[in-house]
């Protein structure tokens, strides 16, 4: 029954999808409780404080939601509505004959990225998942994931050996490295002026096996129109320290989200410290918190 809900919501114009999403997003953003005051403490942590702005995100997070059906099932109608400006500096990193990492934050239709690479540009890429915690979801996703040129690998160690036997043969791997870590694979580093646990995988890969990094996002362009995908390379030589890795991550990260600041998942629990976790640090004194941005960009 899910399966098939969700192949009818892919049926629908993607206008109306977003349309659908945007007021649902509100409407959720409209009860007062945990998700609203993170989505606003987030924001405002970023230099986005307006109410405004944070409904503004809110209805992007719904349209994220809704346009995901239409992306998993119905992808080749999905890519024809996808362009980038900037794809080569893809094609620079593979003329380089190196493997490529590329990092997706939660930003815009992050599930339009692997898919255009890999799809639409006919370079294969492998990506790492968790598995829903819930069962019911497992056979939907299984299903959304079953795309040519698309791996999917699990987020533990038998992935991460598939991520450097990949890159080490020149492939490319997708990593969402804004997710927080679990005690152990992550050190603290400042993210939009606090300090975020953050992940050392991508360090960690990038160091063993020498590849190019790109930081790249879908942005959901007006009026369904589509999306369009930006791709940024991380400047090299790469640190060794593993803080200083994810410090300039998090810093190609932060500046790809201040290109479209109203799409990001400001609600996600970015700055938990995981059960394990040592506490968080006061802040480099270089930094300053709650850095107010140049300009705000609406999408």
């Amino acid at each position: 029954m899910l399966l098939a809900l969700f192949r009818f919501i892919a049926l629908l114009p993607l206008p109306v999808l977003h349309v659908l999403g945007r007021f649902l997003g509100r409407v959720v953003y409209a009860f007062p409780g945990r998700y609203r005051q993170r989505l606003r403490a987030n924001a405002a942590q970023a230099g986005y404080p307006d109410p405004s702005f944070a409904r503004r995100a809110a209805a992007e997070t719904g349209a994220m939601m809704m346009e995901m059906p239409k992306v998993w099932f119905r992808p080749e109608e999905s890519l024809a509505k996808t362009v980038s400006d900037d794809f080569h500096v893809v094609e620079q990193a593979l003329a380089e004959n190196r493997g490529i990492l590329f990092l997706t934050p939660h930003l815009g239709c992050f599930e339009i990225t692997a898919r255009y690479v890999a799809i639409a540009r006919h370079i294969p890429v492998t990506v790492m998942f968790r598995p829903p915690r819930m069962a019911a979801f497992a056979p939907l996703l299984d299903t959304a994931r079953n795309t040519p040129g698309l791996q999917a690998v699990p987020a533990n160690r038998q992935g991460v050996r598939e991520f450097v036997r990949t890159l080490r043969r020149g492939g490319t791997v997708g990593l969402l490295p804004d997710q927080a870590p679990g005690e152990g694979d992550g050190v603290w580093a400042p993210f939009f002026g606090r300090m975020a646990y953050t992940m050392t995988l991508a360090g960690k890969l990038a160091a063993q096996t020498g590849v190019a990094v790109i930081v790249l996002a879908g942005e959901r362009l007006p009026r369904g129109r589509g999306w369009r995908i930006h791709f940024s390379r991380v400047p090299e030589p790469l640190p060794d320290d593993p803080q200083a890795q994810a410090t300039l991550f998090n810093a190609a990260m932060e500046k790809l989200i201040r290109q479209m600041p109203e799409q990001y998942l400001w609600s996600y629990n970015r700055y938990k410290t995981p059960r394990g976790a040592p506490p968080a640090p006061p802040m480099p004194d270089n930094t300053t918190a709650g850095q107010t941005p140049t300009g705000t960009d609406t999408p």
